[in-house]
C-alpha cells in the first residue's frame, strides 16, 4: 500500500475466514467508500475470542486476485491476529476505520465475550481505530447479505462522516434474518442480560472412546425494551456500543465503602 493516501483506509476483516461469503458481502458493501484492505484468517475461527497467537510462526500470503482494486491477504493466525499484522506489518499507516464479519451467526448479548469477530474489531479500538463488528443472525453459508449490506454501508457511511470524540471507538451491529423490506430500521441499544444453559453430549468414536460435543439453548433474562435481544426480535438492526474496560464501578465502589481491606 502506498504510504500517502487521501482516501480513508478501510481494513476489513472477519472470523469465518477469507473464503466467506459475508467477508466479501463486506467489501462490495463499502466498495467506493475508501480504500480497502482486507487481512482474514486463511481458515474459521469463529469462538476464539480475543486469542492471539504464541510460540509458533504466523503465515501472510498475499491473495491475488481478490477482488478488483482491494488488497488482500491471508493469515494462519487468529482475528486479532489479523488486525495486528495489518497495522505493523501491512499498512504504511493506520486504517481510518476496521471493519469486521460480515459474521455468520449472531454476536448479540454475551456472544460478544467469545466472537472472534468482535474480539478483531475490540483489537482495532485498542489501537484508537474507530471500529464495528457485523453480524447476520443466519449461520447458512448461502446467507442472504442485502439487508445486512445496506445497513452496514450506512452506518460506515456514518462513521467516516462522524468524527467521534471517543479514541476507542466500538459498535458491535447484528442484523436479524429477514428480507431488506421488512426490517424497521436501526436502534441504539444496551446489551441484553442473557446467557447460554449449556451441555455437553457425549458421545464414543469408532475405537470406543469417550469424546464430547457443546451443545446449549440461548436465554434471555432480560425483559426491557432497549436491549438488542429485542430490537432483532422486532425486526430492527441491534447497534450496541462496547468498551473493552471490564471494571465493574458500582461493585469497585462498594467494595471501597464497605469492606475493610486495610
Amino acid at each position: 500500500m502506498s504510504e500517502k493516501s487521501e482516501r480513508p483506509i478501510i481494513l476489513i476483516t472477519n472470523d469465518d475466514g477469507i473464503s466467506a461469503p459475508g467477508l466479501r458481502s463486506l467489501v462490495e458493501a463499502v466498495e467506493g467508500l475508501g480504500e480497502i484492505v482486507v487481512v482474514a484468517p486463511d481458515k474459521p475461527q469463529s469462538g476464539m475470542g480475543h486469542a492471539i497467537t504464541i510460540g509458533m510462526p504466523l503465515r501472510l500470503t498475499r491473495v491475488e486476485d481478490y477482488k478488483k482494486g482491494v488488497e488482500a491477504y491471508h493469515t494462519s493466525g487468529t482475528p486479532v491476529d489479523c488486525v495486528k499484522l495489518a497495522v505493523d506489518k501491512i499498512l504504511k499507516r493506520k486504517p481510518d476505520i476496521c471493519l469486521s464479519g460480515i459474521n455468520h451467526g449472531a454476536n448479540h448479548s454475551i456472544n460478544v465475550i467469545y466472537s472472534g469477530t468482535m474480539s478483531a474489531a475490540m483489537e482495532a479500538s485498542i489501537e484508537s481505530i474507530p471500529s464495528v463488528g457485523f453480524s447476520l443472525l443466519d449461520f447458512s453459508v448461502e446467507a442472504d447479505f442485502t439487508a445486512a449490506k445496506v445497513y452496514a454501508r450506512k452506518i460506515v457511511e456514518s462513521m467516516l462522516k462522524n468524527k467521534n470524540g471517543d479514541r476507542h471507538f466500538l459498535l458491535n451491529v447484528n442484523i436479524p434474518k429477514v428480507p431488506l423490506e421488512l426490517i424497521n430500521g436501526i436502534k441504539v441499544c444496551r446489551q441484553a442480560y442473557a446467557k447460554y444453559d449449556e451441555d455437553f453430549d457425549e458421545r464414543t468414536d469408532p475405537t470406543g472412546k469417550k469424546y464430547y460435543w457443546l451443545t446449549g439453548e440461548f436465554k434471555n433474562f432480560d425483559e426491557g425494551t432497549d436491549t438488542d435481544v429485542w430490537a432483532l426480535e422486532h425486526n430492527y438492526i441491534s447497534v450496541v456500543p462496547v468498551q473493552f474496560d471490564l471494571t465493574n464501578y458500582r461493585l469497585k465502589k462498594e467494595l471501597e465503602q464497605n469492606w475493610n481491606l486495610e
